[in-house]
């Protein structure tokens, strides 16, 4: 699941290939995130307006007469049109970990920012358990790896992600929308028939921490009963 390299340690890479993920820390800059908020924020304003972004509301505000806001964005996805977002993808400290993975020949797919907003109390914010591989047309699975960037610092009560550890060695799995109470996001779909008595755990990360995993490993968040927009 990981190629001979000189940045990983011989844990680094056992761990990886017996769980599936890896988190490194304090990884990206305080002044890069900061960069990356801003950005976000004129596209949450319209002062910016990439060609080619899908921008994804929370199914408990699509019917809100708010002004555009961060508040009203859950997520932004293909930003690659949007030149201070895609540098995200350029960053030499997340590529040489990027590239344990995939090899040097790298290729940007399916950039997106989240912004988990906080729960109205219908658990819209959950995102179900799912493979990322699901959403990809492209293989071979063991050269793709996901590179994701807390933004400020995320535990369970602002919904961090939780990981099934090994679950990227099982087969993708057929996924569809949860059936949820309250209603579900669109692209939030989940697999349906996963071991729930599997150990999961839950990522608690500070800000500029990077995990990056498979895509066949099975992860999801929790709702976020925080104030505030989990970024």
């Amino acid at each position: 699941y990981s190629l001979d390299n000189n940045v990983l340690s011989l844990e680094q890479r056992q761990f990886y290939e017996e769980n599936g993920f890896l988190v490194i820390k304090n990884l990206v800059s305080d002044a890069d995130i900061q960069r990356f908020r801003v950005a976000f924020e004129k596209i949450c304003s319209e002062e910016s307006k990439p060609v080619g972004l899908i921008i994804i509301r929370d199914v408990s505000s699509v019917e809100s007469e708010d002004i555009p806001s961060e508040k009203t964005i859950a997520r932004i996805q293909d930003y690659q049109e949007d030149k201070e977002l895609f540098r995200y993808c350029t960053l030499p400290e997340v590529l040489k970990y990027v590239e344990c993975f995939t090899g040097p020949n790298i290729m940007a797919m399916h950039t997106m920012l989240i912004n988990k907003p906080p729960d109205m109390g219908r658990k819209t914010s959950r995102h179900p358990l799912h493979q990322d591989l699901h959403f990809f047309p492209f293989r071979p699975s063991n050269h793709i790896v996901c590179a994701w960037t807390a933004m400020e610092h995320i535990d369970q009560n602002n919904g961090c992600l939780a990981v099934l550890p090994g679950t990227h060695k099982l087969p993708l799995k057929p996924h569809e929308y949860p059936q949820w109470e309250g209603g579900v996001n669109i692209f939030y779909y989940g697999i349906q028939d996963y071991d729930q008595d599997h150990a999961r755990v839950h990522l608690v990360m500070e800000k500029g921490d990077t995990v990056f995993f498979h895509p066949l490993l099975i992860h999801g968040s929790g709702q976020n009963q925080t104030q505030g927009f989990r970024k």
